[in-house]
C-alpha cells in the first residue's frame, strides 16, 4: 500500500497529482494490482485508499474484525473530519470500549453488551457520563454498519441506556442580580472584575470568554464578536483555539456601557506594554487566564461576599435567568446564548419559564375580569 505523486507528465490540468497503488486479494483469493485515479491532495488519496479497502472488506464472509479493530478504524477515519477537541473526547471514551477488545464484531450479541454494561456500572460515573459512553458505542456500531456492512440487528434493538430511578437530579445553580452585585463588589482587580461582569451579563461559555482577543471588540458599535473557543490540555498542549461549539455559537453581542467602560480601561492598561497588539487575550494578555486561577478567584470572592458557590458555567445560567425573569423573548435569549435551536433554550431553562406561564394566566384572568365588569355596567 502506498500513496505517491504521479509522474509530472500525468498530472491533470487542475493539479491532481496524487494516487495510491495497492496489491490485494479479490473475493476469489486472486492477487490483483490496482492504481487509483489522480487526486488533488495527498490526504484525498489516503482517504480514497482507506475507502477502497473498506469496500473490499464489506463483503468478506471471513471478516474477523474485532471491536478493537472497529473503534481504531473509526478513530482513524475521524482524524481529519472533526475538531481536535472532539477527537480528544473520542480518545477518552475509547478506554471504555477496551472491555470489548477481543470480541469479534460479527459475533457480538446481547450477552456481550450486558457484560459491558455491568462493567461500566462499576465505574464511579454519573448516569449522564455513562450514557455519553453508551452513545459512543452506538456511534461506533453505526460506523461499522455504514462502512463495513456489519449487521447488528440481533442486538441493537435490545440495547438500553443507563437509568437510575433513585438518582436525584441536581438543581441548576444561578445567582440573582443582587447576589452577583455582592460578589462583584469584593473584586478589586480590573482584569477579574471585567471578566466576571462579561461572563455574567453576556452569558458566555468559559471557552468563549477565555479565547477573546482585543480585535473581537468594536468599541464604536459597543459589540463583542464570538467566533472561537479555547480548550485546555488537548493532546498534551497547554491550550488550543478552536471554532465555536456549534455554528449558532458564532454571534455578535451588544455590550452594556458598564462593561465597555471597564474594557476600555483594561485596554489602556495593556497598551502601556511595548509589545501589545490586538491579538492579545482580553483576559490574560499574552496568555489566556488559567482555568485554575479563575476558579480560585471565584471561590475566594464567594467566601468574601458570603454568597453561595456556583460553577463558572453557572454564570451562563445566571445570565439566562436574568434575561428570562426580566421579560426577554425566548427567541432573543436563544440567540444571545448561542443555542442552535429555541428548543435547547426551552428544555434547559423550562423551570424558569414556568413563572411566565403564570403571567399568561394572569393576563387571561384580567381580560375575563374586565369583560365581566363591562357586562355588569351594561346591566
Amino acid at each position: 500500500m502506498a500513496v505517491n505523486k504521479l509522474n509530472p507528465k500525468k498530472w491533470t490540468k487542475d493539479g491532481r497529482k496524487w494516487c495510491f497503488r495497492v496489491r490485494y486479494k479479490n473475493l476469489s483469493g486472486v492477487t490483483k494490482e490496482y492504481q487509483s485515479k489522480a487526486y488533488l491532495t495527498k490526504t484525498e488519496a489516503q482517504n480514497a485508499e482507506r475507502q477502497f479497502f473498506l469496500e473490499l472488506d464489506k463483503y468478506r464472509p471471513d471478516n474477523d474484525m474485532t471491536f478493537k479493530d472497529l473503534y481504531l478504524a473509526f478513530y482513524d477515519y475521524q482524524k481529519d473530519k472533526v475538531k481536535e477537541t472532539t477527537l480528544n473526547t473520542y480518545k477518552d471514551r475509547i478506554r471504555y470500549m477496551k472491555l470489548l477488545d477481543d470480541i469479534k464484531v460479527k459475533e457480538f450479541n446481547i450477552q456481550n453488551y450486558e457484560m459491558w454494561r455491568k462493567k461500566i456500572l462499576e465505574y464511579n460515573l454519573s448516569n449522564r457520563t455513562r450514557n455519553y459512553i453508551y452513545k459512543f458505542l452506538k456511534t461506533i456500531m453505526n460506523f461499522g454498519t455504514k462502512w463495513y456492512g456489519l449487521n447488528f440487528n440481533n442486538v441493537y434493538p435490545k440495547m438500553v441506556n443507563f437509568t437510575d430511578p433513585n438518582e436525584i437530579k441536581k438543581e441548576m445553580e444561578f445567582w440573582t442580580y443582587e447576589e452577583f452585585n455582592k460578589f462583584i463588589q469584593v473584586e478589586d482587580d480590573l482584569v477579574f472584575k471585567s471578566f466576571f461582569k462579561t461572563l455574567y451579563f453576556c452569558g458566555l461559555r468559559k471557552g468563549e470568554i477565555r479565547a477573546l482577543n482585543w480585535n473581537d471588540i468594536n468599541f464604536k458599535n459597543k459589540t463583542l464578536t464570538i467566533n472561537k473557543g479555547l480548550s485546555d490540555n488537548v493532546n498534551k498542549k497547554q491550550y488550543i483555539i478552536t471554532s465555536p461549539k456549534t455554528l449558532a455559537s458564532n454571534r455578535i453581542l451588544p455590550l452594556p456601557q458598564e462593561i465597555i467602560d471597564n474594557l476600555m480601561e483594561l485596554k489602556e492598561y495593556y497598551m502601556q506594554f511595548t509589545n501589545f497588539n490586538e491579538n492579545w487575550f482580553i483576559f490574560g494578555g499574552t496568555h489566556p487566564l488559567g482555568d485554575d486561577k479563575i476558579r480560585r478567584r471565584k471561590n475566594n470572592n464567594c467566601k468574601l461576599a458570603n454568597v453561595k458557590q456556583i460553577r463558572i458555567h453557572d454564570f451562563r445560567h445566571s445570565c439566562a435567568s436574568l434575561l428570562i425573569n426580566n421579560g426577554a423573548d425566548v427567541t432573543l435569549v436563544s440567540k444571545f446564548l448561542g443555542h442552535s435551536k429555541i428548543d435547547e433554550t426551552l428544555n434547559t431553562y423550562s423551570h424558569m419559564f414556568k413563572n411566565k406561564l403564570n403571567n399568561i394566566i394572569n393576563i387571561i384572568d384580567d381580560l375575563n375580569k374586565e369583560n365581566k365588569d363591562n357586562f355588569d355596567i351594561g346591566l
